[in-house]
Formats: structure tokens, sequence, C-alpha cells
């Protein structure tokens, strides 16, 4: 870790203080106070750490990761609850936080954690605001797409989507209005249903407003689904055209192209995102920042050091069992440090090929 960080003294046999010595990295009490550092200047408390600072360069690292600007990003917003064991800060009478995450495809640009007393969409607003002024002043003619579950599909969010040229596609909870809509459809996929004993779907589409919530009508498709036993109707309103997405396609290749994200949540979990034990949630909050930079390390790896390898769409827990969790005898020496790994490692071919391929 000491070589990794750039400490030009890896063993830490230069430092200064007796107790110190043979200790290069910061040790536990340094790293809680901080994560216990408050964000305003204080005399007593000199170590503290710059949230949106951290938050720009969650969306920087994903800017630089291109070569050249996309036509076009889909950005996924999804929640996740985080169980607690104690009593945090925030915790109320629920047992978890919730925070929020937003991905582009395997690329995290947000982690934010939040009580779980609350609307699952509260404070997604203000999160894409700052995402998408960041990447318009590097890419200003990206064609910027947000996705995600019946939870986002708020007036607020799809207002200022309609306003900033951002276009949206949202799941709808389904209700008896919007199932009346339908009503021909679902005749049509029962039957299909009971000619082939397979399931079936049809496909429509049309304009539809709330009574109260939303100020304007949209485009919404509906997929009247009969499966085994009962129907399954399904709802999602879209700024997008009939003529880029028809209802079908916007469905089955669109919208449920977000299942990924799940994917990508439970990677941080496999990298202690749960561990949100401390006492406040700006502690909590670090926290879920270090599982967060663990996650883009790893993918960086990935996208970088094992593209064309077997192991280039691995889960991040796999990344960490045979590639990082490994034995080396490590020898430091006046000029260098020595590295040397078992001639048995099973990997080891592999191995070769990410170091090869980091230093191109």
């Amino acid at each position: 870790m000491a070589v990794l960080a750039g400490k030009s003294d890896p063993t830490g046999q230069d430092r200064k203080r007796q107790r110190d010595k043979g200790k290069p990295l910061a040790g536990k009490s340094t790293l809680n106070r901080l994560e216990h550092g408050i964000a305003t200047p204080d005399r007593y408390k000199k170590v503290n750490y710059d949230a949106e600072a951290i938050d720009r360069l969650l969306v920087d690292l994903w800017l630089e990761a291109h070569t050249q600007a996309p036509e076009e990003v889909i950005l996924d917003l999804d929640t996740t609850d985080v169980a607690l064991h104690g009593h945090q800060e925030g915790r109320l009478f629920h047992y978890c936080y919730l925070p929020l995450y937003i991905f582009c495809g395997e690329h995290l640009l947000c982690a934010r954690l939040r009580p779980s007393n609350r609307d699952a969409c509260a404070g997604r607003l203000k999160e894409i605001q700052a995402i998408v002024a960041q990447m318009r002043a590097v890419w200003p003619e990206v064609r910027i797409i947000l996705r995600a579950d019946s939870g986002f599909c708020r007036e607020e969010l799809m207002s200022w989507c309609e306003t900033h040229a951002v276009d949206y596609v949202f799941g709808v909870a389904r209700n008896e209005r919007l199932r009346a809509q339908i009503e021909s459809e679902m005749q049509a996929a029962a039957g299909l249903y009971a000619a082939t004993g397979k399931p079936a779907r049809v496909f429509t589409e049309f304009f539809y407003q709330t009574h109260k919530s939303w100020s304007r009508s949209r485009r919404v498709v509906a997929k009247a689904e009969q499966i085994e036993g009962k129907e399954n109707p399904r709802f999602v309103v879209t700024s997008l055209s009939p003529h880029g997405w028809a209802a079908a396609a916007l469905d089955e290749q669109l919208y449920c192209a977000r299942g990924d994200m799940e994917n990508r949540i439970k990677e941080q979990f496999s990298l202690f995102s749960d561990r949100l034990s401390t006492a406040t949630m700006r502690a909590n909050q670090f926290r879920l920042y270090l599982s967060s930079l663990a996650y883009v390390l790893l993918q960086a790896l990935r996208r970088l050091g094992l593209r064309g390898t077997e192991l280039a769409h691995a889960q991040a827990s796999t990344l960490r069992l045979k590639l990082l969790k490994i034995g080396a005898q490590i020898r430091v020496t006046v000029r260098r440090v020595w590295v040397a790994m078992a001639t048995s490692y099973a990997h080891r071919r592999l191995f070769e090929t990410v170091y090869q391929q980091l230093r191109c």
C-alpha cells in the first residue's frame, strides 16, 4: 500500500517519532479523525475531507475515461438499503440508510448517503443538476437520458428534464386508470397465453396525465403481459419520441436494461459499502466514499488492465480474490522495492498481462 501511494519510505523506518517507525501509513486514529472532520475550518480539527471535491472527482474520472465525447449517455438512478445495527445519526425509527447511486454503465458518478425516512427520490434533482452541468462543460452537445424506476417518477424531475434538454424514461406505478387504458391489450395478451401456454406481451402507448401531480400529459408506454396465473401490466413514462423508440423497443431494450445497475450496486456491498457503523452521517458518508472509490479503481482495472482477458467483466469480489488477495515476499533495498510472487500462483500469466496493459 505504501508503494502504491508513492511513499518514498515504504517501510516507515525514517519517520521522526520513535513510536511511528515501521508504520508507513496513517494509523487508525488518524483515519478516525479524518472521518469525523467537520466541513468548516476549525483550529482543533485539521484533518478534514472535502465532500464536494470528491463528488466532482467521481464525475471527472468518468469524463477522463473517454478519448472523445460520446453521442449519448444514459444515467441510471437507484437506491438501496443499508441495514443499521446501532444508533447512528439519521436512524430515527428506521433500521437502515437509503443511499442514492447514479451510474453510467459501469461508471459510478454519485454515492449519496441519506436517511431512510424520506422519498426514495429525495435530493436526486440536486445531484443530477450538478452532474449534468459538469458533463456539459466538457461535452456540450452530448445527449443525456435519465433512466430509473417508478420511485423517481416525479413532476419536479420530469419538468426539469423537459426544460433542460434532458430526456428520461421512468417507470410509472400502476393504478386503476392506467389499467383501464389497456383493457383490450390485456385481453389480447390473455388470448395469446391461452393459445400458446407461454407468457404473452402486447405493447401500446398513449398520452396520460395525473389528476394533480403532473403539470402536463406525457407519453406512456404500456406492456400488457399475461404470465402463469396472473396478469403483469407495466408502465413507463418517457420524453423520447415514438420515431426514435417504438413502444416495444423502448420497454424491452432501453428501460429493462437498467436492471444491470443492480449488479453494480451489489459490487458496492462486496467493497464494504455497508460498513456504516460510525456515529454521524458525515463520517458514514466518508466511509461510503471510500467504498465508492475502491469500486472506481477496480472498474478502471477492468477497463484498462483486464481488457481482452477472461476477467474483463468479472465482479469486484472476483478481482479481489484472484488478483489482489495474494501472497508475496517484499524486500526493500536502498534503490528498489522487490515484490517476489510465488511461482505456483495460478493466475501468473493473467497478472503479467494486467501489469503490461496498465504500463501501456
